[in-house]
């Protein structure tokens, strides 16, 4: 196995992930989707000032945008999986530095 080889693809696959991401928040991507989540808002709440002023009962479902659940077999493994590997990080993180905090206090 050959670690300079699995280094530069680590380092091919940070630097793609890296350009994606700042391609994205260049060209506005996020903005936008931001953006448009404020203008609804702000249409909601000039229908509910609407209905104030018009003595209509008010209902907050009808104000709320309705969010779609995209959940599946897939994603809800892939949430698993993703804490698992949160989990065992952590604790390998805090049993590399325990060891790293006595070597350094025993010199």
């Amino acid at each position: 196995m050959n670690y300079r080889k699995i280094a530069e693809l680590i380092m091919i696959l940070l630097i793609v992930l890296f350009l994606g991401l700042y391609i994205s928040g260049m060209t506005g991507y996020y903005k936008y989707s931001e953006t448009k989540k404020s203008i609804l808002t702000e249409e909601a709440m000039e229908r509910f000032e609407e209905d104030i002023k018009q003595g209509k009962k008010i209902d907050v479902s009808n104000y709320l945008e309705e969010t779609k659940n995209y959940n599946n077999v897939f994603s809800s493994l892939g949430l698993k999986t993703s804490a698992l590997i949160e989990k065992g990080f952590n604790k390998a993180m805090t049993s590399l530095f325990k060891q790293l905090s006595k070597v350094i206090s025993n010199e």
